[in-house]
């Protein structure tokens, strides 16, 4: 009666071998805006806009890596599911704002690890429509370690047109300890295009960065390089519930290590995603 909303979420994964629990957390929503309290995504990861991208593989934190051995470029790199606190501030005519904190990185299952780093994600967006013309943006950022990340993001809409970008930087030293370095800064960026008609939408994507925190293999040492990907992406409602997605893809990704080497290539992806 009062308007207060309280519940639950619990995300259950099909394809793993220990933790079957995704994200799990309490909610609470009101006139005061909405709190988390669980495993889940930062406010950072909630709010940041990318460019357009409706195909499976995507160029921006996408399934690039499901598919092919390539750095995944990723302008809103948040540090995933973590056990925190998060609120997010009511929409003030298109503007809302939130904040996560999460005091343990160790501490990220259904285990009690210590000794890992505070994490503080903060974000802000803007969306609005004006005479037919929609419009987002975004400014989103995350602390961890010894360093930061940051990022904007934008889309404007125009009849069935949705045309985007976005652009991350990733200091050398964030999530990192205080005698740990990773090889150098990385810089992220995309672009994008998108088209609606009637159950159809396509995507014509471009990503590319500049990274200086590849990893690897299993040692701590870490690479830079860059990496450029094109993602040409469909996605078709069949019904209800029931959507065919496809891309057709391109990516070239040289690594300044000599442990890593360089791949480039071409690929295609089609399948059938079910929402229920």
């Amino acid at each position: 009666d009062n308007g207060i909303e309280v519940g639950a979420v619990i995300e259950l994964e099909g394809e793993t071998s220990d933790d079957q629990i995704d994200e799990q957390y309490l909610f609470i929503n009101g006139g005061f805006g909405q709190f988390k309290l669980g495993k889940d995504d930062s406010a950072a990861d909630s709010l940041g806009i990318t460019a357009p991208s409706v195909g499976p593989v995507g160029v921006n934190d996408g399934d690039l890596t499901n598919w092919v051995d390539a750095y995944l470029i990723d302008t809103v790199p948040s540090s995933g599911d973590q056990k925190r606190v998060t609120y997010f501030t009511p929409n003030f005519g298109g503007f809302q704002a939130g904040v996560s904190y999460a005091d343990d990185s160790g501490s990220n299952n259904n285990d009690t690890a210590t000794g890992g780093d505070n994490i503080v994600s903060a974000g802000a967006s803007y969306q609005a429509d004006f005479d037919g013309i929609s419009f987002g943006v975004s400014a989103v950022g995350e602390n961890q370690g010894e360093g930061n990340w940051y990022g904007v993001g934008a889309n404007v809409g125009f009849g069935n047109f949705t045309v985007g970008s976005s652009w991350g930087h990733i200091e050398d030293d964030y999530a990192q300890g205080k005698n740990s370095k990773t090889a150098g800064d990385t810089d992220a960026y995309d672009v994008g295009v998108s088209y609606a008609m009637d159950a159809a939408k396509v995507s014509l994507t471009y990503g590319y960065a500049e990274y200086g925190n590849r990893k690897v293999g299993s040692t701590s040492a870490t690479s830079t390089g860059e990496v450029s990907t094109v993602d040409l992406g469909l996605a078709y409602t069949l019904g209800a519930g029931v959507t065919w997605k496809s891309s057709i893809f391109w990516f070239d990704d040289e690594a300044d290590s000599a442990s890593i080497a360089d791949n480039d290539g071409y690929g295609a992806v089609t399948g059938l995603v079910l929402n229920f």
